[in-house]
């Protein structure tokens, strides 16, 4: 529950996103988030439920804190075009990272099967030759 219309203590924040209070402190940390202080309680606004909301998209999209960070800052700096060209860059680097493993994993599960494919021949060979002689 929000503590006031527009903000938020940390434990609504994790409790909303379903993260650690020592998640949401790390990306402050990082400069992701700014909350305000009230005595040693840090108080959250929209605007870093926003960020925060920003940062794990950007996290389960595979992109890094400083990609994100990046994104994230251009919305105070940037015209809105400037934006989405970075964005468009930033996600068509992420998705040409993930076919590329996308290829090394099926290129090392074929190995996997030839290998145990060989495998299962020389087992199968050696209790041929058991019986037979």
């Amino acid at each position: 529950m929000p503590t006031d219309a527009t903000s938020y203590s940390i434990a609504d924040l994790a409790r909303e996103f379903g993260v650690t209070p020592r998640t949401i402190r790390y990306y402050e940390d990082q400069g992701l988030l700014n909350p305000a202080r009230a005595g040693g309680q840090r108080i959250y606004s929209k605007r870093d439920r926003t960020r925060l909301k920003l940062t794990l998209r950007g996290k389960r999209l595979g992109l890094s804190l400083a990609e994100i960070r990046e994104l994230i800052d251009m919305y105070d700096t940037a015209p809105e075009t400037s934006q989405l060209a970075r964005l468009i860059e930033v996600l068509g680097r992420q998705r040409a990272k993930l076919i590329q493993q996308r290829e090394d994993i099926e290129a090392v599960l074929g190995e996997l099967d030839a290998f145990e494919a060989q495998c299962r021949a020389l087992l199968d060979a050696g209790k041929t030759r058991r019986k037979t002689g």
